[in-house]
């Protein structure tokens, strides 16, 4: 009779399985790079742990010529992707993009690594975020406990962003910041790449194929055992009527015309617009791309177009 460590209970291939003796095997996002120096575009970075409780940490980010003065910059507070269940703030992927976004957009930046599903399932992401985000908020004043963000961060320019389940989780977070406030971050505005959103129904052209759709509620399920299935507010929130209390003016969403999520994007930014929030709404499309093909191709035109398109947004007031 075969072990039951090698038996698979639940197939997330390409991302991961879970055996039935419990053990996680990440198939992807599992390799690591060092904070440090990067010399092609003298950004510097240091990871920093905020929570003692958890251990989680963040990797700031801060263009190098800043440090000798007493400039202050827009503040990024970044959520990576990976379905809640892969990838970290140290991976290659998010160590590199996040260089170059700090070095064309000269910002700070924290970059926030999140418990992951299925060890540690839905909601434990989003609090930890909002943990990481209080961290971030206590150097308000220059009274915190990390340099960086006492001498650099504007906290009149805060801006929360993140690819796929990160871009899910930036846009949590504005709507708990709308509704809550949070002492001394002014949120001026989100950007969500390729935003994990799904429900039961198919919206616009989005995919019917139902083994299609199983295989993106299957990640959903895994990350969040307890759910109530597609239309759960944390993974559909253009029904839960409550975008209106977004905690921002300004919202870019970018999409690429291959992604299966592509639809959602344009259906939660159809949806705001509608939505009495009042603010300002921008959405983009790279033509002919995939899901998170600007972390894939960070070169290529498209995604060259996207980085420049999103440091601009965060400069808005330079324009």
């Amino acid at each position: 009779m075969e072990s039951t460590t090698s038996e698979i209970a639940i197939d997330c291939a390409p991302l991961l399985r879970v055996y039935k003796d419990g053990r996680v095997e990440r198939l992807l996002g599992t390799q690591t790079v060092p904070p440090g120096l990067d010399p092609k575009t003298n950004v510097e970075s240091k990871d920093v742990v905020f929570s003692q409780e958890t251990g989680q940490y963040v990797r700031l980010y801060i263009p190098k010529a800043i440090r000798s003065s007493s400039q202050k910059l827009p503040l990024l507070v970044y959520f990576h992707g990976g379905g809640f269940c892969i990838e970290t703030a140290s991976s290659p992927t998010y160590h590199n993009y996040l260089n170059s976004l700090v070095s064309e957009a000269n910002i700070v930046a924290v970059s926030v690594d999140y418990r992951r599903a299925p060890e540690h399932p839905i909601p434990v992401a989003y609090d930890d975020s909002w943990a990481a985000l209080k961290w971030v908020a206590s150097h308000f004043g220059g009274n915190g406990p990390e340099e960086w963000l006492n001498c650099h961060a504007d906290f009149d320019k805060v801006y929360l962003s993140g690819d796929s389940a990160g871009a899910n989780i930036a846009h949590h977070i504005a709507i708990k910041i709308g509704k809550e406030k949070l002492d001394g971050v002014n949120l001026a505005g989100i950007v969500l790449a390729h935003p994990y959103f799904w429900g039961k129904e198919p919206v616009g052209d989005e995919i019917q194929d139902p083994a299609v759709r199983a295989k993106l509620e299957q990640i959903w399920r895994l990350a969040s055992p307890t759910t109530s299935g597609s239309d759960d507010p944390w993974i559909n929130p253009v029904d839960d009527q409550s975008l209106e209390s977004l905690g921002c003016t300004r919202v870019l969403v970018c999409v690429a015309e291959k992604d299966l999520l592509r639809h959602r994007g344009w259906y939660y930014y159809e949806k705001l617009k509608k939505s009495g929030w009042g603010g300002e709404a921008e959405i983009m499309e790279a033509q002919g791309e995939e899901h998170v093909f600007h972390l894939a191709k960070p070169t290529c035109e498209n995604a060259v177009a996207k980085l420049n398109k999103v440091a601009a947004f965060m400069n808005q007031d330079k324009a």
